[in-house]
């Protein structure tokens, strides 16, 4: 927009007062008046909402509701008050709109000199039909993505944005407007979190090394029971593979959700496991899958292998189907063995296509809510945690600040931190991995 600006004349340098004006002055009319409309619409927003909006968005309110006697009536009334969630959330609108203020001021500018170029070659200046014509052919891509984008914006950018700025706030059971307005606390928040002193550092840290672990041995044990299964079906000694596979395939056809309750239910002290152990005699007492935090931590790994294996075990399938054969054929011949075979080209070739998909189940397996909510709901509990059990990852403790304690700002802040986490993790492991420094092939 500065560069148009520089090179503009000053009809189009004024276009970005008012908008429209550029293209009005050189003919164009109905497109100018609709930039216009645009613009009186902004400023009867900012009018009559959007300076209100932004007020409440620095105070997040100054009044609380509350009881008040009303001398006249000789009784209490109950006096409404702001709310601050409501004013942040119109705040954060009002930022957005800014934005697409700016948006649609850079337009108006670059519309306004693409007029005075055509003027200045001895051209005249497309009309609102060939306008329109274009957005149904060179430019119909932006047609079409017109009302996604407009969707992602209201339902996806909006609602991440307020939580973010929920962070920065002290949106906690103390603080649930309108009867007690939260505030803003800047940092503090994250200082709380991390600090080894308070009880939700002390929840935090314990929560995050197991939570770091978990989704460590969850990938690892995934991919190499899957790895496994997959070698084993595709070696030429075992005959009906197709068969092989659809039993295995089984427990990805049935719904991941359905899975984990029925297993949970066989899993109780006086499940169908614990039963069928005791009638045979191998147990005297149940077995505390639940009960105990190693036996509920070891559970949940094996029953996420128990359903995330088959997943691996298709792609490698994939994979082995497409390594050249000729690969093979060469070690062969220069005398390798079948163990070096596959340390030399079998594993290498499998880890260079599976990487990206690796660092995607590792961020998965952090944020992987199902397994964990639904098996233990994070139990057993524990009062050394804080709103949390011995199994409840990062994701599933957040969850339960915001449901159960109602501690916002709190759980918005554990979910900026695991972002960061992730983002770090994700970006870091794949810069260093062959399949983005050797994207043109395998080697």
């Amino acid at each position: 927009m500065f560069k148009t600006l520089k090179k503009g004349d000053s009809i189009t340098k004024l276009s970005l007062l008012i908008f429209g004006f550029g293209n009005i002055m050189r003919g164009q009319i109905v497109k100018g008046l609709i930039f216009l409309c645009v613009e009186i619409t902004y400023v009867l927003y900012f009018v009559f909402y959007g300076l209100d909006a932004l007020k409440g968005l620095f105070t997040l309110g100054t009044q609380e509701q509350g009881w008040v006697m009303d001398e006249r009536k000789g009784i209490e009334i109950l006096v409404d008050g702001d709310n601050s969630m409501l004013l942040l959330l119109f705040g954060t609108l009002c930022l957005m709109i800014i934005v697409s203020l700016i948006i649609v001021a850079r337009l108006s500018v670059e519309s306004a000199y693409l007029a005075q170029e055509a003027i200045e070659k001895g051209k005249r200046p497309l009309t609102i039909k060939e306008d329109i014509g274009l957005f149904l052919d060179s430019k119909v891509h932006i047609t079409l993505l017109a009302l996604p984008i407009i969707g992602i914006l209201a339902f996806s950018v909006l609602p991440l944005l307020y939580m973010i700025l929920v962070a920065f706030t002290n949106y906690n059971h103390d603080h649930q407007p309108p009867g007690k307005l939260f505030d803003w606390v800047g940092l503090d928040n994250f200082f709380v979190i991390l600090s080894k002193n308070s009880p939700l550092g002390k929840s935090f840290w314990p929560i995050l090394g197991w939570t770091v672990v978990w989704a460590i041995v969850a990938t690892i044990t995934c991919f190499l029971f899957g790895l496994v299964l997959a070698m084993w079906i595709n070696s030429p000694y075992v005959k009906i593979k197709k068969l092989w596979r659809s039993v295995l395939a089984t427990s990805v056809a049935v719904p991941q959700f359905v899975s984990l309750l029925i297993i949970r239910t066989m899993l109780q002290s006086e499940g169908a496991i614990n039963v069928l152990l005791k009638e045979i005699g191998l147990i005297d007492n149940p077995l505390p899958f639940w009960t105990n935090a190693t036996w509920a931590r070891v559970t949940v790994i094996l029953v996420n292998l128990w359903i995330g294996a088959p997943y691996t075990m298709m792609i490698v399938t994939g994979i082995l189907m497409n390594i050249p054969g000729e690969l093979y054929e060469a070690a062969k011949i220069d005398g390798a063995n079948t163990l070096t075979i596959f340390r030399k080209i079998t594993l290498p070739y499998i880890i260079f296509v599976m990487t990206p998909y690796l660092i995607t189940q590792f961020i998965g397996n952090v944020n992987n809510f199902n397994v964990i909510y639904l098996l233990t709901a994070g139990g057993p509990s524990t009062i050394d945690y804080y709103q949390a059990g011995k199994t409840d990852l990062l994701v599933t403790w957040l969850y339960k600040l915001t449901v159960g304690s109602k501690d916002y700002c709190y759980a918005s802040t554990i979910g900026i931190l695991v972002f960061i986490i992730s983002a770090v993790v994700s970006l870091l492991t794949y810069h260093r991995t062959s399949a983005y420094k050797n994207e043109e092939g395998f080697q």
